[in-house]
């Protein structure tokens, strides 16, 4: 089950290797994925997939790092990065987008625009 660790003095939420989940998950802090999670993952922190992490399934987070496999579409407020060895089948929506060498991803991506302060209403 995901439990509760004390990173860097952060609290965040992991989902341990050999680890299977079927559902949805809802999270208010940063949480990393090294097991599987089959179903939605909703996150208002930093999503990190893990090198055996595999999701199967839409994330919509603030930001994500993925060094895994996902099978779904992603929506990051802000950042998306997609190391050398991750693997994205699925369409990306992200403010910023950093993809390593290596990589794979096969869907379509969009750059949300930064929202403007000025408060016109």
């Amino acid at each position: 089950m995901a439990k509760d660790n004390t990173f860097s003095g952060m609290a965040h939420n992991a989902l341990t290797a050999e680890t299977t989940i079927v559902g949805k998950i809802v999270s208010q802090k940063d949480i990393r994925i090294d097991g599987t999670l089959e179903g939605r993952l909703e996150c208002q922190g930093k999503v990190v997939i893990g090198e055996t992490g595999q999701v199967i399934g839409d994330i919509v987070a603030v930001n994500a790092e993925v060094v895994g496999r996902i099978t779904g579409n992603v929506m990051v407020a802000e950042m998306l990065v997609l190391k050398a060895t991750s693997s994205l089948e699925g369409d990306i929506q992200a403010r910023r987008l950093a993809i390593e060498p290596g990589a794979v991803l096969n869907g379509k991506c969009t750059m949300l625009q930064q929202l403007d302060d000025g408060g016109d209403a």
